[in-house]
């Protein structure tokens, strides 16, 4: 963020909050003309801090309300199993994320299926099937306390 102005900073913040603003609405917002804002949101697309824009859909009008997260423990820590395994994460459709970490398990799944019948089918079929798995432990989220995807970007200053 060094390159960033407290403007940037602001523009940066109130699109992560809402996508849809206008141009106008985003100026009157940070303070700045129209045309300054948008010479200013096409430099940080540009120059890849913004990477896009989506709508954010309802889980429960989706039937998607059962989260669950998914260690996952390969057979061999090779780069082959590795890059085996990121493609074929990818290419699943039903998960949400795929982080390969440090420590007791390779990586860390997250996925939401409409219910426990859905994902036990899931965890046979799909989890088990992706390449060098061994072992999976499962932790089904009983509350969503927090989720967001918002990314801090204004300082105390701002």
């Amino acid at each position: 963020m060094k390159n960033l102005d407290k403007i940037d900073r602001r523009i940066l913040y109130e699109l992560q909050r809402q996508g849809r603003l206008t141009n106008t609405e985003l100026s009157e917002r940070v303070h700045l003309s129209a045309t300054a804002t948008i010479e200013r949101v096409r430099r940080l697309t540009r120059d890849g801090y913004i990477l896009g824009y989506s709508a954010v859909l309802s889980p429960k009008m989706l039937n998607r309300n059962l989260i669950v997260f998914i260690e996952v423990k390969l057979e061999r820590t090779t780069p082959d199993i590795f890059e085996a395994f990121a493609k074929a994460a990818m290419e699943t459709e039903d998960l949400m994320e795929c982080h390969m970490v440090a420590g007791g398990f390779d990586y860390l799944l997250k996925a939401r299926l409409p219910d426990m019948e859905t994902y036990r089918s899931f965890l046979n079929d799909t989890i088990l099937a992706l390449p060098g798995v061994r072992e999976t432990h499962t932790y089904t989220v009983m509350e969503e306390v927090k989720n967001s995807r918002e990314i801090p970007v204004l300082t105390q200053e701002d």
